[in-house]
This record gives C-alpha cells, sequence and structure tokens, in this order.
C-alpha cells in the first residue's frame, strides 16, 4: 500500500467504490504489505504470480492498482499478467470522463488524461493496445491515445487556453455576483459525503444525486433562501478524495477557483463513515493546497439519520459545528440560521487600502474577496478602495495603512 495511508483496508475497500463507480464488476482483491515497492512490478513478483491465477480463476480482464503506476511497472505488469492494468488515477479519470456533461467539464478531464498519458508514451506494444477501449479509456481524451507526444502537446496547448477563457468568465460571473452584493457559500466535502443531496434540500435545485463517487462533477449555483427575506448563493462542487491526482486538480482549478469567491465554506462529512476522520483530513489538506484554508468554516456533521443517539451524542459540537440529515431535512432550519448568523457577523464594508507597488498577493485578496471600486497609483503606492468583507479587512489592516475616510 502507498505510504501516507494509515489503513490500507480502508484504502482498498475505497479502490473497490472506484471500480464500481467506473461500471466494474469486482470479482475479487489483495493486498500486499512491504517495506517499499517494488520498482519493477510494484508487487513481489510472488505476488503477481498469485494475483495472475486468482484473476483467471475467477474471469477477469482488468486489475486495478491503488498506486500511481510508473511506464515501466505498467508494462512489467501487463506482460506478466496478461491482462489490461491500471492504476488508481486512470479510474478517477474514467470516473470524470463518465461524469462530465458540460463542455467545460469535457475540456478539463481531456487535459487531465493527456496530461497523464504524456509520460507514458516512451513505450508501444501491450501498453497502448490495451488501451483502445473500456474502464480507464473513456471520455474526450480517448482519440488522443495513439498519437504522438508533439501531437498531444499541441492538444494540451489548446485545451489550456480554452480553460484560461473558462477562468476569465467564471471571474466575469463572481464578478457580477459581488457587484450584487450577494454572498456565496461553498459546499465542499469528501465525495460521496452528500453534498448534492444538501444542495438541494437548500435551494430545491434538483440536481442529480446518486450514492456512487464523484456524482457531481461541474459546479452549480443556486439562490439560498435564509429567511427573513435574506438570499444568499450556494455553489456545489466537486467532491474530494484521498490521492486525487495532481493533474486533475490542476486542470480543475478553474471549476475549484469558486470556492476562492466564498464567504463561508460548508465542510460536509458523512458523520455515519466509520472513516470520516481520514476523509476530514483529505479535505483540510485539499482546501490548504488550494489556498482557501482560511476562509471562514461551518462543518456539516450530514447523514445523522444513520446514526444511533448515543453515536449521535458523541459527535464534535461546537460553535462551528451543525448536525443535519439532508435526505429527511432534519435539521436543516438550524443550518439555515447557522449560516446566516455567521454571513451577518462578517459583513460588507467599503474602506480605502493602501498597498506598495509591490503587494501583489493583498491586491489579488481585495479583487478576489471583494468588489474593487477605484484604484490609483502615487509614488510608489497603490491606493484601493473596495467593498470587501470585515474580515478580509481586518486581515490587512496590520500589513496596510488605511485611509480614514472609510464608509
Amino acid at each position: 500500500m502507498p505510504a501516507g495511508i494509515a489503513d490500507a483496508d480502508d484504502s482498498l475497500r475505497e479502490l473497490k467504490e472506484l471500480a464500481l463507480s467506473a461500471g466494474a464488476r469486482v470479482v475479487g482483491t489483495a493486498l500486499q504489505r512491504m517495506p517499499e515497492p517494488d520498482p519493477a512490478t510494484l508487487l513481489g513478483r510472488g505476488k503477481v504470480n498469485e494475483i495472475r491465477a486468482e484473476a483467471r480463476a475467477a474471469g477477469a480482464d482488468l486489475v486495478i492498482f491503488d498506486h500511481d503506476l510508473t511506464p515501466t511497472q505498467l508494462r512489467n505488469l501487463e506482460r506478466i499478467l496478461d491482462l489490461k492494468v491500471i492504476d488508481r488515477t486512470q479510474i478517477i479519470l474514467d470516473i470524470f470522463a463518465r461524469r462530465a456533461r458540460s463542455r467545460e467539464g469535457q475540456l478539463q478531464v481531456e487535459l487531465a488524461q493527456l496530461n497523464y498519458l504524456l509520460p507514458r508514451l516512451s513505450g508501444h506494444g501491450t501498453v497502448l493496445s490495451r488501451l483502445g477501449g473500456g474502464i480507464g479509456t473513456r471520455g474526450p481524451g480517448e482519440q488522443q491515445l495513439e498519437y504522438d507526444r508533439r501531437r498531444i502537446r499541441r492538444r494540451i496547448r489548446i485545451l489550456s487556453q480554452g480553460i484560461e477563457r473558462v477562468r476569465s468568465q467564471r471571474a466575469l460571473h463572481r464578478a457580477h455576483r459581488r457587484d450584487q452584493n450577494l454572498a456565496t457559500v461553498a459546499l465542499v466535502g469528501y465525495t460521496n459525503a452528500g453534498k448534492s443531496t444538501l444542495f438541494n434540500a437548500l435551494t430545491s435545485a434538483g440536481v442529480v444525486t446518486s450514492a456512487r463517487m464523484f456524482a457531481t462533477l461541474d459546479p452549480t449555483v443556486r439562490a439560498m433562501p435564509l429567511g427573513a427575506h435574506r438570499t444568499a448563493l450556494l455553489s456545489d462542487t466537486v467532491g474530494f478524495i484521498r490521492k486525487l491526482p495532481p493533474h486533475l486538480v490542476a486542470a480543475f482549478r478553474a471549476t475549484l477557483e469558486e470556492l476562492e469567491d466564498a464567504r463561508l465554506l460548508l465542510h460536509v462529512t458523512d458523520a455515519s463513515d466509520p472513516n470520516h476522520a481520514a476523509q476530514d483530513a483529505a479535505v483540510e489538506s485539499m482546501l490548504d493546497e488550494l489556498g482557501v484554508a482560511s476562509t471562514p468554516r461551518l462543518h456539516v456533521w450530514n447523514k445523522v439519520d444513520r446514526l444511533a443517539p448515543a453515536d449521535l451524542r458523541k459527535l464534535e459540537a461546537g460553535k462551528q459545528s451543525v448536525a443535519v440529515s439532508a435526505q429527511t431535512s432534519k435539521g436543516l432550519d438550524g443550518l439555515r440560521q447557522r449560516i446566516a448568523d455567521l454571513l451577518t457577523s462578517d459583513p460588507l464594508v467599503e474602506a480605502d487600502f493602501e498597498l506598495s507597488a509591490e503587494d501583489g498577493k493583498r491586491l489579488a485578496l481585495l479583487h478576489r474577496a471583494g468588489t474593487v471600486v477605484s484604484t490609483q497609483y502615487e509614488d510608489g503606492k497603490v491606493l484601493v478602495r473596495a467593498r470587501v468583507p470585515q474580515s478580509v479587512r481586518e486581515k490587512l489592516i496590520p500589513a496596510v495603512a488605511e485611509a480614514p475616510g472609510k464608509a
């Protein structure tokens, strides 16, 4: 098992769920604990031969490894097993290819597929011939699999340019929402935590939900009534998972930038999952990687209808958490009130900020978190007037000289 996964059995169970989500029928599993992976075959040669025998006996036509395989390991394993072999990254890419409905999603999946494929074009024969169809090869990237590096790099450039246009369009949409002074609240959490069901319950959106992993791929934003004639925008985002492929994170950064504009993150956890602590840690790690770990957050314990009363009492309770069941609507009124209270405690304020010409990060924060009303450049300084959340203003106070004429 790969380093960093405390419970190998849990990781294997998750791989099985990924395979089912991709449409496979799992006929067997194997687990080997080793001090170091074999550079040629990942597993020990005896274990590989054992897997070959078990796969033949079960009639398997595909072997999925819960570890990213090097091109050499992939070739060697396919030669020894005489079966198609894919790794964890390929199965996740396959699921994303199944889920992509919008043109934006298809562009992002194809970019991730080609970035994954490019360093694996060193060999021919079984590796590429087995990639002609089935699990691990779905989606818009399929037609590029037999292309050479030069053509793939050209396609990657075209896709990257298309995604940059998507980023620009999304930035315009976010600026328009800020101009309307509508706060955005974003759902984040591990895949299959029930985010889309909660999204539907809070917005009556009717977004498709599923018990399979990564049911939501394309982001959705809908109005969320909070009572007392108040409304916020709620954004549903793709679920996270441990060891999410870096190519996929990079490709979907345009989509995940929606999180940067959120005034509040709702971290949704499946309270009934015995491994929710490890899942929450994976979410926290991803939020940190995306640069939004400091965004105000409310922890939402979902699926509490599946808990026994004793287990429900054991849930972490506090100022920044709430227990709900999106399926039965239990606790949703309380959740709406908590959201309204948190948004009220961080109102928009208009203020003047004095930055140095080299202070690009704080200037970017003002543009990202609020609405810049005006910008002036004087004597190596940047004078910015902006409407931002109170928390952002307070964050910048130690680092900027604020003009006295705050509205």
